[in-house]
């Protein structure tokens, strides 16, 4: 039996509703759905958007309204959640939220952005390197886990469109590189790269100038990262470049069910 899980940066819940994000829900049924910035609280929101019929969810909002946020979306109902990223810096931002199933851990994350001003491009800094002693210690369980969201950061070349031109932007600057090869040395696995070796344009976020959408120049910053139990039992990855919900764009995998 074969499960489908899907990550998205919805920018905006309600907003990624507007473009029919509750028709795309049923009509693609993911098993798993983990979400990021939802920049909503659940009282804002109608019941059926809050909690889609036929799915399990758990928000985690910001304490700052209309901000951040992130939220999972399971077919089957989870075992236990857990809320937070590990350690005390954005706590209060919703940036973490993990749902245990009897034969799967998922983790939804929303790593800061750093594009605004150098003040944030410091606190990222500061995010990344707290993040990695938690990364590390989530493998030590030696559970079937996957990681899922918005990284803001294009890992390698062939990861954005235009790797020289960004060689000094947030999302790509060199130490964020490197931090994310340090990740993926921990044991994960970039089950996309893997199943897409050496292949460009599986971009899933577009900025919003310069008609970058059309033009297809995007980056590939939103990431399925499987712990080495769980990684033998994906069957496909794959970006949904036009569902057409937000800025990013929908990464899913394929993975057989446990016994």
């Amino acid at each position: 039996m074969h499960k489908t899980l899907a990550t998205l940066n919805a920018n905006g819940i309600r907003s990624a509703d507007r473009r029919g994000f509750l028709r795309w829900l049923r009509k693609n049924r993911p098993d798993v759905l983990c979400l990021q910035e939802m920049r909503a609280l659940e009282a804002d929101v109608e019941d059926e958007l809050r909690s889609p019929a036929g799915w399990n969810a758990r928000w985690f909002p910001a304490a700052k309204k209309g901000y951040s946020g992130v939220g999972i979306y399971s077919r089957e109902a989870p075992e236990r959640y857990d809320q937070g990223h590990g350690f005390e810096l954005c706590a209060d931002e919703g940036r973490g939220l993990r749902a245990d199933f009897r034969d799967l851990s998922v983790i939804s994350l929303y790593v800061p952005s750093g594009a605004s001003k150098p003040e944030r491009q410091a606190l990222k800094f500061r995010f990344l390197d707290e993040l990695l002693p938690w990364t590390k210690s989530l493998l030590s369980e030696r559970r079937p886990m996957v990681l899922c969201g918005d990284f803001n950061i294009a890992h390698t070349e062939i990861d954005i469109h235009d790797p020289k031109g960004n060689a000094k932007n947030s999302g790509f600057l060199p130490e964020e590189r490197e931090w994310f090869t340090r990740l993926l040395a921990q044991g994960w696995v970039d089950i996309l790269r893997e199943k897409h070796p050496g292949e460009r344009g599986h971009w899933s976020w577009w900025s919003n100038r310069g008609r970058a959408r059309e033009k297809d120049l995007g980056w590939r910053i939103d990431y399925c990262l499987c712990s080495p139990q769980f990684a033998p039992r994906v069957q496909r990855a794959w970006v949904e470049k036009k569902a057409g919900l937000s800025d990013h764009a929908p990464v899913w995998i394929e993975y057989e069910a446990a016994p």
